[in-house]
């Protein structure tokens, strides 16, 4: 089969979403409901995990916190290579979205629980549901088009303001019900969320035709049975390996959170090296997958800055910013709404400027545009601390001028790297390269995570410039290789 063939079946034909597929609005609908329970949970999660016991909260240092939110993130990411495995050759995509989603609500069901245990038995279940839903959900918008077509990146960007909507809306709600009222209720608004997302995508699915209907490489006979065995197997050799360590009285926040960043990175490194000797591919497909290489390193680069909003910003916001208005002291997650709502604004632009400009600005260069632009928000929030010292509190336009900077470059890195993945995809792969694309996230997640804990031990204005300046070079170096990297991509924009 051609490399350039399209991916999976065509929704039928019939009314349009802004004139796209209808089937993208259940798509829309879907993963907004899905990513307001997760940036619900998110906005406060760490907040949560840093508030006194008194406060309801679990009193975890702030270093801890750190890397424990990005451990958990980086997980949520990393299930989504299993995620796509299951739907390619078990149950297929539209299946896998619909799994997912009644486990995500599940999970956030039990966080609601008003004891210490249940936070970390809820967010498990969360990184599996997110795993089946997360990358399934976008091989299906990519179904949609035809692999090289001009109208896929603006479809992608479409999908991505449903995306933000959620994650505008979620801190609102849950931030208010969290911080002010109890942190478990506002974990259960986040259930709530996700219960509507399923219902959603139940109702809905009468526009999706046959798209995601069946498994791209199915597993039959014997070969099934030995998948689900060996599957079995490392269940299994997981849980040993958690008992051993809480027999040996290993088991500690800090020694998961460690050996969880490790199998991140290493089962990043072990999946490339799979795909890139796979005889099965196509030379034209291999070329592809080293030019993928780059814009991956690029990609775990951007997030490992980005991520840090939900913990080491969130927690700058909480301490030493002045959120007085009027007599209220708004809820220090509201700030984590800045973003989605700039993307909202934006994402119909950049939609409009990637269709108009069509195949003149490569995937490279928009990738080293983003990087430098995130770099240029962490040396703005450098300023930013070097004002907080002494007790001081700024305002909050600080975090909001720095937002909207990484916004500009999270538009011309990730949207544009969701649609760049599954034209890249050797066809064996598809879903699972959705996987492997979010995986990025999970290495700059886990990585920056660990990173996170120097925010508590070096001044603030020192940690902020310094990895805001290695982002900006990072750009640079990758403007220097974007002629080699178009060459590898083999005809593909």
């Amino acid at each position: 089969m051609s490399s350039d063939a399209p991916v999976g079946a065509r929704p039928p034909a019939g009314p349009t979403f802004f004139g796209h597929p209808r089937a993208l609005s259940t798509l829309f609908l879907t993963e907004m409901w899905e990513r307001f329970s997760f940036y619900g949970m998110r906005a406060i999660l760490v907040l949560y995990l840093t508030a006194a016991v008194t406060d309801g909260g679990l009193g975890i240092d702030g270093s801890t916190a750190n890397a424990v939110y990005g451990a958990y993130n980086a997980m949520v990411y990393l299930m989504a290579l299993p995620g796509g495995w299951v739907a390619d050759r078990l149950i297929g995509a539209r299946r896998s979205v619909l799994w997912g989603g009644v486990v995500i609500a599940v999970g956030h069901y039990v966080m609601a629980v008003p004891t210490g245990w249940s936070v970390f038995a809820g967010m498990t279940l969360i990184v599996l549901g997110t795993g089946l839903l997360k990358p399934n959900i976008s091989t299906m918008v990519g179904d949609l088009y035809e692999r090289d077509s001009p109208r896929r990146d603006a479809g992608f960007s479409l999908f991505y303001m449903g995306i933000n909507l959620g994650a505008f809306i979620a801190p609102l709600v849950t931030g208010f019900l969290g911080e002010k009222v109890n942190w478990h209720l506002g974990f259960g608004a986040a259930a709530v969320g996700m219960t509507f997302g399923v219902v959603q995508y139940v109702l809905g699915r009468r526009n999706l035709g046959e798209a995601g209907a069946r498994p791209a490489d199915p597993l039959l006979g014997a070969d099934r049975r030995r998948a689900l065995t060996r599957a079995g197997a490392v269940t299994v050799a997981l849980l040993v390996v958690l008992l051993v360590l809480l027999l040996a009285g290993w088991f500690t926040v800090n020694t998961v959170v460690n050996l969880l960043t490790t199998v991140t990175v290493v089962v990043t490194v072990g999946y490339f090296a799979r795909i890139l000797t796979d005889r099965e591919i196509s030379g034209t497909e291999r070329r592809r997958m080293k030019a993928y290489v780059w814009l991956f390193v690029f990609a775990t680069a951007f997030w490992l800055i980005y991520d840090q909003a939900g913990s080491v910003l969130n927690i700058f916001a909480a301490e030493r910013t002045d959120r007085n208005v009027a007599g209220f002291t708004f809820p220090a997650s509201w700030l984590q709404s800045v973003n989605p709502i700039l993307i909202i604004i934006g994402a119909p632009l950049a939609a409009w400027l990637w269709l108009r400009l069509g195949h003149r600005v490569s995937t490279p260069t928009k990738f080293a545009v983003g990087l430098v632009l995130n770099g240029l928000s962490f040396v703005l929030m450098a300023a930013a601390a070097r004002a907080a010292v002494d007790g001081n509190l700024v305002s909050p336009w600080w975090l909001v001028a720095v937002y909207a900077i990484q916004v500009a470059g999270e538009l011309s890195l990730s949207p544009v790297g969701l649609s760049a993945t599954t034209k890249l995809a050797p066809v064996k792969y598809a879903s699972q390269m959705l996987g492997l694309w979010f995986l990025a996230t999970a290495v700059g997640d886990a990585i920056g995570g660990q990173v996170a804990r120097l925010a508590q031990n070096w001044s603030q204005s020192t940690y902020f410039l310094t990895f805001g300046l290695a982002s900006v070079l990072l750009g640079v170096a990758a403007v220097m290789f974007t002629r080699q990297i178009r060459g590898l991509m083999a005809g593909i924009h």
